[in-house]
């Protein structure tokens, strides 16, 4: 799956072979039953503490195949998430971890990465890569089972790459709370039901303490200026991570640039001048280690116009371009709601082809009509709001909802009525 760079700037200025148990109901695919599915978990005090663990994979293949390895585990800051909320509920992202106790399912969580991205470039048709990437659930009083299966595009279901268990007594277990300053910018209510914003600092140097802050709060300001973010104002927290780097700045590859910083961000992702991005997710799982969060912005201190939006994985975007503000809006719907990119580009390296005939893309604010009554055919009546053909990086056979919004420009008023909705859902989802 394209994770969400953007290119919109130009336009807004102009295996482990096992069985899996892991498939779930998409058009276009059967559904497996799977008994350890029957009933979900609604007990949490039963199954965890108010801790968190952290798994950390490493995500090995190429254009053709996947694996996953377990790298290693920590015991973290409290969990953070609703108790009431640990089945996912939305079937959002090119994968999805399961979390089994005996035949139970008591956690599931949908996510995307940077390496299933790289996957669909040429260099993964010559080349083996590895990525790390961090997995988050609440930590378990008791064995149990987890299941981690990727998205098969040409179908809509899901195939195994990594099975393991976690014995929440095994020693080499670690403890982790890196030293980093954590700072309130805004509170509302305790962690388990409200949305914990995090940003973190990025190429900001000790002496940048004080533009880390005034950046973070700029951002926040833009936040809740804008609906629906303005009216749930008080389902949020913001906490902002005062992570330091050596040297002030990212990376900058096509300049010949690079500089020593917190989590190695940096430009030109896969050769596309204004992809930043983060290639080890772990190494902002470290930073965040200390705090809790549901969702993260990484305000990498710089003034080129870039970023990038990985589903329910990490957001980031530069502090000081003009368009900075506008990056870090779009950015954080992909990775927070799940919403997909409505721009579309003949010129678009991933073609007209991108999602499947016959396969309803899974982000809530695009359709290929396969299954548009499980969309925004329910709000076909609202002025402005349609079926507009380009959406998805397609110039045909997908379609957005409303001629413009800001996950199609920079420069559009706002989000359209069915992002609202996408965005109001996961707020709901994280405060219930």
């Amino acid at each position: 799956m394209k994770i969400y760079c953007l290119r919109i700037a130009a336009l807004a200025a102009a295996t482990l072979a096992l069985v899996c148990s892991c498939h779930e109901r998409r058009q276009g695919s059967e559904e497996e039953n799977d008994p350890r599915e029957i009933s979900e978990c609604e007990e949490y005090d039963e199954y965890f503490t108010p801790e968190r663990l952290r798994v950390d994979i490493t995500l090995v293949g190429n254009a053709t195949e996947q694996r996953a390895y377990v790298n290693r585990m920590f015991r973290e800051k409290q969990w953070s998430g609703s108790p009431a909320s640990l089945i996912n509920e939305f079937g959002y992202g090119e994968y999805i971890y399961k979390v089994f106790s005996g035949d139970k399912l008591v956690f599931s969580s949908g996510f995307c990465t940077l390496f299933d991205e790289w996957r669909t470039t040429e260099q993964a048709k010559t080349t083996d890569m590895s990525m790390g990437h961090a997995l988050w659930m609440p930590f378990p009083k008791d064995s149990v089972h987890v299941s981690v299966c990727q998205r098969i595009r040409q179908t809509g279901g899901y195939e195994p790459i990594l099975e393991f268990d976690v014995d929440p007594t095994d020693r080499h277990i670690a403890p982790c709370e890196n030293g980093y300053n954590v700072t309130c910018l805004h509170y509302s209510g305790e962690s388990a039901h409200k949305v914990d914003l995090v940003f973190a600092g990025e190429g900001y140097s000790a002496g940048e303490k004080g533009k880390l802050r005034t950046d973070a709060r700029r951002m926040m300001t833009y936040l809740f200026s804008m609906e629906p973010y303005s009216a749930r104002k008080d389902d949020f927290n913001i906490w902002l991570v005062e992570s330091l780097s050596v040297d002030s700045g990212v990376d900058i590859p096509q300049e010949g640039i690079w500089r020593s910083t917190v989590m190695d961000s940096g430009y030109d992702t896969f050769y596309e001048d204004r992809y930043l991005t983060i290639w080890d997710q772990t190494k902002i799982a470290d930073v965040l280690s200390g705090t809790a969060f549901d969702a993260v912005y990484v305000i990498a201190n710089d003034e080129k116009y870039g970023g990038g939006g990985i589903y329910n994985s990490y957001a980031l975007g530069s502090s000081d371009h003009k368009y900075s503000l506008e990056v870090f809006i779009h950015e954080f719907g992909h990775s927070f709601a799940g919403l997909g990119d409505e721009y579309f580009d003949s010129s678009d390296p991933y073609g007209d082809d991108y999602y499947p005939a016959g396969i309803e893309p899974w982000e809530p604010n695009i359709t290929n009509q396969t299954d548009f009554e499980s969309k925004w055919a329910d709000m076909m009546d609202i002025p402005g709001v349609g079926l507009y053909e380009g959406a998805g990086y397609m110039t045909k056979g997908c379609w957005r909802p409303v001629d413009d919004c800001r996950m199609k420009t920079n420069t559009a008023p706002g989000f359209c009525p069915v992002c609202q909705r996408a965005i109001n859902r996961m707020i709901d989802f994280y405060t219930k």
